[in-house]
């Protein structure tokens, strides 16, 4: 949980200084970025759920 809050209010200080400098925000945009995220992570959960089936074989 803790990293949860910290991944968060990082990205908020990061956005804050974006602004301030009148920079683009480095993310893509919201709702494809979201996926984008989402898409990576379950990526990474299947393959840890397939190496041991794999590595059986």
């Amino acid at each position: 949980m803790i990293q949860i809050f910290l991944a968060i209010v990082s990205g908020i200080i990061v956005g804050f200084v974006f602004g301030l400098v009148k920079l683009p925000i480095p993310a893509p945009p919201a709702l494809s970025g979201i996926a984008g995220i989402l898409g990576i992570y379950l990526g990474f959960k299947l393959y840890l759920f397939v190496l041991p089936i794999i590595m059986k074989i």
